[in-house]
């Protein structure tokens, strides 16, 4: 990656305030976001863009996040970009299914933006210049 270039986020999210709230916090820290409602179009937009992270809503209407995520990782050309799990079901056996599943982050709703960003860091690299 060119020295100075952005990292981007693909933010898959069917909540129109968590959406926001992630991508509002992405922005102000400096990493480029691409949002996405719709977890079939997740899978294409992250073939077509290779983000540096992906933040993966687990509850979506049409296919579970993990599904998703199980997709992404069996994929190739998508399989080494990390994805980090966001769930209001926060219960014991979530974050095992999580990672099972492939995800190399899990954080419960609401999010505590502090660990949001640490998270999001560690799994990108380190912080962006704003």
């Amino acid at each position: 990656m060119a020295a100075g270039a952005k990292k981007t986020v693909l933010v898959v999210e069917d909540n129109e305030l968590n959406m926001r709230l992630f991508c509002d916090l992405l922005d102000a820290y400096g990493f480029d976001t691409l949002q996405c409602k719709d977890g079939a179009k997740a899978v294409e937009l992250a073939r077509e863009n290779h983000p540096d992270l992906i933040i993966m809503d687990i509850q979506l209407p049409e296919v579970s996040g993990l599904d998703i995520t199980r997709w992404i990782k069996d994929d190739e050309s998508t399989r080494d970009i990390p994805v980090l799990a966001v769930t209001a079901f926060a219960m014991r056996s979530d974050e095992q299914r999580v990672r099972e599943a492939g995800c190399e982050g899990y954080l419960s709703k609401p999010i505590q933006m502090r660990s949001f960003l640490s998270t999001v860091e560690e799994l990108t690299g380190g912080r962006q210049a704003a």
